[in-house]
């Protein structure tokens, strides 16, 4: 038995130690541990309510929007506020934009350098690598002249040793199967989609300020001023650029991304029957379509058990509860209990060995992540579980996409669950934003045209007019996964607030029943070709794409100072 520790996971957001034993070529058991605590839960105590949305927003440098959106859903659901209908239609047209984007970035920039081998494509026949593009795709950059000067460029990396972002891999790895050519496709996508991300981001600044960190958020509604006789709101002018950029995001989506995903998926078929998970799936459902209190999601909330696709429950979110068994927290009632997050508490107590260590004590408590469980059960969260639950709910448009990757692949509903599956979901769902987003465009310029330019409601926005004491959860499918937050306001301040993110659903450690978390189950049977080159473990945990600044912040284990921040 080979025990293998992966610290840190790069290509991700934060700090991520995985663990695993390794046996007969595949993993038999694996442990999951981030290496950083999160303290804006206590951060946020005594604070203004109406706030609270700028501060979670800093939870991370990615996912900004994310924890702002559902900080002030959380709030407005404990004080009674009611956002109008153009305040509706930012919100989705910024958390879609994330989205897109996000999605992009990590197939790209975070992922695809696992499936990808850079040194193979300096081996290339750029004019083979043209007629490779343009088999799959109309997308225009696909002439042999245009990669023999991306070709020129990675030799020009290598031959100076400034192979920056590729600098750190296992090429020549024998689980790389792409033939160079496609790999040199890979390698000059890879670059576009840098330009592609930087572009289509701006919708951001158009519609919050800024980006990352937007500045238009407020509880009851959107400080975007929408006015079509006014130069500095958005105005006819502004409409029309946001339909430009979004139709550029889905002609790259399309022409692109997509191709990209089936064309490396094809040589990689194995993978749809590795990193299955938990089977169990959970999404809180986004996108509001009405403004009614029960408002139908162009993306479906539900509850999936045991990869059953005929039975999808409804969500019900006093079922959420976390455990710290295995964490470095405690519970005042004791840590064999869960907690749900109404009446969760934020108790940080390391236990751990002190850095440098080997190996963590797996049988105690070896991470900063809380153990999230749906119904005391597990739950994988994130694209994949929103396109099985938009299939089994009968959404339309996800079920006729999913059908198409499926046929073109060859493969049945079944290879959805794995590695494979969470990676074609992430490209699906990405089309299906791409395509649905200029409806909430044209919506907005119908409102604008009947005169109809509200974006806030101030009818609660005076704390005078909440109740003395209240409780609130704001729900948001984030790109990767379900986000909730949980606020307890009483005199107008915030006595306790609690954030359950997606990377602590899929990330978190084994709980008080030692159920493992959906990492931790995903890894199990994964093959390792080379224990001292792990890069199928990587394969699985990148398909997740974790973000543990959402899941923890940093502190020293040894108490001492980290920082020291003077207010002027």
């Amino acid at each position: 038995m080979t025990r293998i520790v992966v610290d840190p996971v790069t290509r991700i957001e934060g700090h991520l130690r995985i663990e695993a034993e390794v046996d007969e070529g595949q993993v038999k058991e694996a442990w999951s541990s981030s290496t950083m605590f999160r303290g804006v839960e206590l951060i946020l105590r005594g604070r203004d309510p109406r706030d609270a949305w700028a501060f979670t927003q800093r939870i991370c440098g990615v996912c900004t929007t994310v924890h702002a959106i559902a900080s002030i859903r959380a709030v407005e659901n404990a004080i009674g506020a009611k956002p109008p209908p153009n305040a509706r239609l930012l919100r989705n047209l910024i958390m879609a934009t994330q989205m897109v984007q996000d999605h992009v970035v990590h197939f790209y920039h975070l992922h695809a350098l696992d499936w990808v081998d850079i040194v193979s494509a300096l081996s290339a026949d750029p004019a083979k690598t043209s007629e490779l593009a343009q088999s799959i795709s109309d997308w225009p950059l696909s002439s042999t002249k245009y990669f023999v000067g991306v070709h020129a460029r990675l030799k020009t990396f290598v031959d100076r040793g400034q192979l920056g972002p590729f600098a750190n891999a296992y090429w020549g790895h024998e689980a790389y199967k792409l033939p160079p050519e496609a790999n040199l496709m890979a390698v000059a996508h890879y670059l576009e989609a840098l330009d592609f991300q930087r572009e289509f981001i701006r919708l951001h600044a158009t519609l919050g300020g800024k980006n990352p960190h937007l500045q238009s958020f407020l509880v009851g509604g959107m400080a975007t001023p929408v006015d079509p006789d006014q130069q500095a709101s958005l105005n006819a002018g502004t409409i029309a650029q946001l339909q430009t950029s979004i139709a550029k995001a889905l002609t790259f989506v399309k022409q692109v991304y997509i191709p990209d995903v089936l064309a490396v998926a094809g040589f990689y078929k194995e993978w749809a029957g590795h990193g299955a998970g938990v089977g169990n799936y959970l999404v809180y459902g986004e996108y509001p379509e009405d403004d009614s209190d029960r408002p139908k999601l162009y993306f479906p909330s539900g509850v999936i058990r045991n990869k059953n696709l005929s039975k999808i429950e409804n969500f019900d979110a006093a079922k959420v509860s976390e455990y710290v068994t295995h964490s470095w927290y405690e519970y005042g009632g004791g840590d064999a209990k869960s907690l749900h997050p109404s009446a969760g508490e934020t108790n940080p107590k390391y236990t751990g060995p002190k850095p440098p260590y080997e190996h963590l004590d797996t049988a105690a408590k070896y991470s900063w992540l809380k153990s999230p469980r749906y119904d005391d059960q597990p739950m994988e969260v994130g694209p994949l579980a929103r396109m099985l639950v938009a299939y089994g709910r009968g959404h339309g448009r996800a079920r006729e996409l999913v059908g198409v990757v499926l046929k073109h692949l060859g493969v049945g509903p079944e290879a959805l669950f794995s590695t494979l599956g969470r990676i074609a979901a992430r490209a699906i769902e990405t089309q299906l934003l791409a395509e649905h987003m200029s409806t909430w465009v044209d919506a907005l310029a119908e409102n604008m045209a009947r005169g109809d330019v509200r974006t806030h409601d101030n009818s609660k926005w005076e704390p005078a007019s909440w109740p003395k004491d209240s409780m609130g959860a704001g729900f948001h499918e984030a790109p990767r996964g379900a986000l909730g937050h949980w606020v307890h306001i009483v005199d107008g301040a915030i006595a306790n607030y609690q954030c359950v993110v997606p990377s602590t659903w899929n990330a978190g450690p084994r709980d008080a029943k030692s159920a493992p978390g959906p990492y931790e189950a995903a890894l199990v049977g994964t093959p390792v070709a080379d224990p001292e080159k792990p890069l199928e473990i990587l394969r699985t945990v990148h398909s997740f794409d974790p973000c543990m600044a959402c899941a923890v912040h940093v502190v020293d284990a040894q108490g001492g100072e980290v920082v020291k921040v003077r207010v002027q």
